[in-house]
C-alpha cells in the first residue's frame, strides 16, 4: 500500500514525488518509458531558473536522482487500466496491480506531430514543438511555422521579436485563429517579417545534422517548392495522454483533467498535474508549481482521510 502512485515521471510527477517523499510518505512512481518525459528529449534550456542553459536530459536525470534519494520506488510500464473510485485506488500495469491512497495523474500530453519522413531525426536539431522554449536559438535566423490557429499565431508573434523572418505555412486558404491576432500577422506581412504559404503541406524536411531545408507542396495546383530554413515550429495542436481515462474522469472537450487550483480532480484523492491538466502555459516550471501544489494538498487529505 503506498500513500501515493505517480504515474508519468516527468517535472510535474518527480516534483510531486520529492515533496511527498521529504514528507515521509511512500511513493510509488510508475514511467512508461525512461524519466523526465518531454524534457529528457529537449536539447538545450535555457527558460528553467537557476540555470543559464542545461540540456534536458541533465535536467531530467537530476530531478530524478534527487527523488531517488529520497526512498522513490520505481515501477518501468504501461499502464493498462485505472480503479479510481473508493477510498483504496488501483493501479494495473504489465507488471502487476498497486495500489494507493492517491493517485497523481502526471501523464503529460504530446505535440501532434506531422508524420514526415526525418521529423524525428531533426527534433532538437531544428524541429521544435515548442516556439517559447526554443526560439532564441534562432535568434536573426529564417524558420518556419506550420498551422493555423491560435498557437501558430501566438508563435509567429513570439518569434517576430526574434527570428529574421517567419514562413507561416497552413493547409487551407482561411486561418481558424482569431481575427485581432490575425491582424497582427497582416502587419508582420507588410513589414515583410512574415510570409504566408497556404493550401500547403510540408513533404520533405532536409537536411545533414541539422534542418536546413523544407519542401512545401501546394494541394491546389500540385506545385512544390523549396525554402531554406534553419528552423520549423510544429503547431498543430497536442494531444493529452488521457485514452483510458474516459468517462472515468472530468475531461474537457480537447481531453484535458479538469481540476481544482490545488490540482484536484472531480475524484477524492485523485489529482492530476502537468500538461494533462487543463491550463493555459505548459512549461517545465508550470509543471513543477502544479506537483509541489499538488504534493501538500494530498499530504493534508491523507492526514484527514486515513
Amino acid at each position: 500500500m503506498y500513500d501515493i502512485i505517480v504515474i508519468g515521471g516527468g517535472p510535474a510527477g518527480l516534483t510531486t514525488a520529492i515533496y511527498a517523499l521529504r514528507a515521509k510518505k511512500k511513493v510509488l512512481l510508475i514511467e512508461r518509458y525512461s524519466p523526465g518525459g518531454q524534457v529528457a528529449q529537449t536539447g538545450k534550456i535555457e527558460n528553467y531558473p537557476g540555470f543559464k542553459s542545461i540540456d534536458g536530459m541533465e535536467l531530467a536525470s537530476l530531478m530524478f536522482d534527487q527523488a531517488l534519494s529520497l526512498g522513490l520506488e520505481t515501477v518501468f510500464s504501461d499502464v493498462l487500466d485505472y480503479e479510481l473510485l473508493g477510498k483504496i485506488k488501483k493501479v494495473k500495469t504489465y507488471d502487476g496491480e498497486f495500489e494507493g491512497k492517491t493517485i497523481v495523474l502526471a501523464i503529460g500530453a504530446v505535440a501532434r506531430q506531422l508524420d514526415v519522413e526525418n521529423e524525428k531525426k531533426f527534433i532538437g536539431r531544428g524541429v521544435s514543438y515548442c516556439a517559447t522554449c526554443d526560439g532564441n536559438f534562432f535568434k536573426d535566423k529564417e524558420v518556419a511555422v506550420v498551422g493555423g490557429g491560435n498557437t501558430s499565431f501566438e508563435d509567429c508573434l513570439y518569434l517576430s521579436d526574434i527570428v529574421k523572418k517567419i514562413y507561416l505555412i497552413h493547409r487551407r486558404d482561411e486561418f481558424r485563429g482569431d481575427r485581432h491576432t490575425l491582424e497582427k500577422l497582416y502587419k508582420l506581412e507588410r513589414d515583410d517579417k512574415i510570409e504566408f504559404v497556404l493550401n500547403s503541406t510540408i513533404k520533405e524536411l532536409n537536411g545533414d545534422t541539422k534542418l536546413e531545408s523544407i519542401v512545401v507542396e501546394n494541394k491546389m495546383d500540385k506545385t512544390t517548392r523549396e525554402i531554406k530554413v534553419d528552423g520549423l515550429f510544429v503547431a498543430i495542436g497536442r494531444r493529452p495522454d488521457t485514452t483510458l481515462l474516459q468517462e472515468k474522469i472530468s475531461i474537457d472537450e480537447n481531453g484535458y483533467i479538469i481540476t481544482d487550483e490545488n490540482m484536484q480532480t472531480n475524484i477524492d484523492g485523485v489529482y492530476a498535474v502537468g500538461d494533462v491538466r487543463k491550463k493555459r502555459l505548459r512549461q517545465i516550471v508550470t509543471a513543477c508549481s502544479d506537483g509541489a501544489i499538488a504534493s501538500v494538498d494530498i499530504i493534508d487529505y491523507i492526514s484527514k482521510n486515513f
